[in-house]
């Protein structure tokens, strides 16, 4: 009896099972119909080979790296052609970029941790004192660089590219080829290949934090000397910092926006705002917006600080790019130079005033940057 209510258990079982199922596969089937009516006719199926031209990331373990490879002799002139302009003919960067190269010793290279990472006498961390995997560099310098042409390098390109950036740094010799086939051998090279680790409470989640912070509450110092702070010129060229940390923790990003950048002392944007706001003050980019772009009601001098014109252009003197009174000089009396000067603002340019690029600013309107071009040249 117990044998039969048992087999009867496991029928009825079964069968409540099955129906289930068959509830399952009739639902799914009905929402697969549902979703695929529901955008039917947008969009496609990505092709493989779409799927290939994305799919470039390179792992630390080096899964992704492409077939290819390049010497340091080749290196050398797309580094100087494509490079240098930012980082420097050597690697020790120029007035805007922190130096790629430096730092770093043989015996570094020997034990894998940068001994000056820890020394509070050295002046500035370069990238290869910090980075512990060469396929972060490989990573990076296929997908993003040159700044300005960004995916233009082809695989061997970086590979020679990479391959002279650690010439420079005397981690390679100057006959190398770097390749896939040899990748892992040339990271156990990296100065800091063991500065990297997860044996610390941040990456244990259940752990204990590796740090135990005490609050000093005897012989504390009188006063604090900064030895460091951002210029005026580019106290806000990032928007505020005090909204763009967590909210937790004991440091807050400082308000960029307090005092307002045009009052900060030896700043020359107090002028331009004031010029912006008397002089040409009634040049505003209300005009209708022919890029695409919605056009702002906002003065010229406003708009110029808004979109952080500032951080590389000031009134009287050369920052990154040339001054507003520079601009003026040259194009104010040139036939169609405010057409030219429009258009430029917006597409972006190179080579007339140095080596490095001005990125393109789509995000304005034609009326926009017309406004602005027409305020530096009537007001510089």
């Amino acid at each position: 009896m117990f044998k039969l209510a048992s087999l009867l258990g496991k029928f009825v079982a079964l069968a409540l099972f099955s129906a289930a199922a068959s509830l399952c596969a009739v639902s799914d089937s009905t929402a697969q119909s549902a979703s695929s009516n529901q955008f039917n006719g947008i969009g496609r199926t990505a092709t493989p080979a779409e799927v290939k031209a994305w799919d470039i990331d390179v792992r630390p373990d080096l899964k992704g790296l492409p077939v290819g490879s390049g010497k340091v002799q080749d290196g050398q002139p797309i580094w100087e052609n494509k490079c240098a302009s930012c980082h420097g003919t050597f690697g020790e960067s120029n007035e805007v970029f922190t130096p790629l190269v430096g730092g770093t010793t043989a015996a570094d290279v020997k034990r894998g941790r940068v001994a000056s990472l820890t020394d509070p006498k050295q002046p500035q961390r370069s990238t290869l004192m910090k980075v512990a995997t060469i396929s972060s560099l490989y990573d990076y310098i296929y997908r993003a660089m040159p700044w300005n042409a960004p995916r233009s390098l082809t695989a061997d390109d970086t590979y020679a590219v990479l391959a002279y950036m650690l010439n420079l740094a005397e981690i390679l010799p100057d006959d190398f080829e770097l390749s896939n086939k040899n990748m892992a051998e040339v990271q156990q090279l990296m100065p800091n290949r063991n500065g990297m680790t997860r044996e610390h409470g941040l990456w244990r989640i259940g752990d204990a934090p590796d740090v135990k912070a005490v609050a000093c509450m005897s012989n504390c110092v009188e006063t604090v000397k900064i030895t460091s702070s951002l210029p005026d010129y580019a106290r806000n060229a990032h928007e505020n910092l005090a909204e763009q940390n967590r909210g937790y923790g004991p440091f807050r990003g400082v308000d960029t926006t307090r005092p307002p950048v045009a009052e900060l002392p030896g700043s020359d944007l107090g002028r331009l705002a004031h010029a912006g706001s008397t002089t040409a003050g009634t040049t505003s980019s209300a005009a209708a917006s022919t890029s695409g772009a919605p056009a702002t009601l906002m003065p010229p001098a406003d708009l110029f600080k808004k979109q952080n014109c500032f951080a590389c252009h000031a009134a009287n003197s050369k920052l990154v790019g040339p001054s507003l009174a520079e601009i003026a000089n040259k194009y104010k009396n040139q036939a169609n130079s405010e057409v030219m000067l429009t258009e430029k603002v917006i597409k972006g340019g190179a080579g007339v005033w140095g080596a490095i690029p001005m990125p393109a600013q789509n995000q304005l309107s034609t009326a926009d940057s017309q406004a602005l071009v027409k305020w530096i040249l009537a007001t510089h």
